[in-house]
């Protein structure tokens, strides 16, 4: 049974549909090390995209670049044509201010391995705290819609516990509900269940696939090559920085291409 209750699915903004993420030329390095290598990736409207690979190959540092936690030092990321973190002026990108950034961080969800929900607020006011700091939504109405999105989640019934009194699996359903707070064009996944015992990855990843089912657009760092499988519209193979391979999940996962991939499957399927 779906966790995600349909009754209480709440339409996302109408420029939504116009929504995708755009990857050009992205070099990342700390000194001498280069952790992006000139990536390029599209992701279009309502697609699911699975990004896969080792430990150390840059997917969850390419999870930042394009929220801008990290900031690349060539290339640029744009949501639905706007570049993020930068504004074009005389041909040239220039950053832009901390406070412009957090504007257009509130276009993109983020679910972080280890939740980072605050520890002194409740469940309800750790998903109604975006909508009112970014100014969205008064508190009562931010709070109205957490109870909404924790509806969404199966966690209704905990708007008023505190994180500790949750398990880790609820703990990043959570977490969940306050990325859908701000009504993100888009939701960056960094290996959402890597912190969960093995019986409590089930329910994160279900919530998960209730998204995927209703046309989120969904960029998902993971380990889980089933679940990519079974969720993803296209799956990205990253190694040493640089994508080397995507495709459909039945092109990477079952007929790759390239050497890299194959060996790294045979290790992990």
């Amino acid at each position: 049974m779906s966790i995600l209750k349909p009754e209480l699915d709440i339409p996302l903004d109408a420029d939504t549909a116009a929504v995708a993420v755009e990857v050009r030329g992205v070099h990342k390095w700390y000194g001498g090390h280069r952790v992006l290598d000139g990536i390029d990736l599209t992701v279009s409207p309502g697609e699911v995209t699975a990004i896969i690979g080792p430990s150390g190959s840059g997917k969850s540092t390419l999870l930042r670049v394009i929220n801008h936690l990290e900031q690349p030092q060539l290339g640029h990321v744009s949501l639905g044509g706007e570049p993020i973190g930068v504004r074009w002026h005389r041909g040239r990108l220039r950053e832009l201010s901390e406070r412009q950034i957090l504007a257009q961080r509130g276009r993109i969800g983020f679910v972080f391995q280890n939740f980072n929900l605050f520890p002194h607020l409740t469940v309800l006011d750790n998903v109604a705290a975006a909508p009112v700091a970014t100014g969205q939504l008064r508190k009562p109405d931010a709070q109205q819609l957490a109870r909404t999105l924790l509806g969404r989640v199966g966690l209704g019934e905990k708007a008023n516990a505190y994180p500790r009194q949750l398990s880790g699996g609820q703990q990043q359903r959570v977490a969940i509900a306050r990325a859908l707070a701000l009504r993100p064009g888009v939701i960056l996944f960094d290996e959402p269940t890597s912190a969960l015992d093995p019986e409590l990855v089930g329910e994160v990843l279900a919530v998960i696939k209730d998204l995927a089912a209703g046309g989120t657009t969904l960029v998902i760092v993971t380990h889980e090559i089933g679940f990519a499988r079974e969720v993803a519209d296209r799956v990205v193979f990253m190694d040493g920085g640089r994508i080397l391979e995507q495709g459909t999940p039945s092109e990477v996962l079952d007929h790759p291409q390239h050497p890299r991939t194959r060996e790294f499957l045979s290790r992990v399927l």
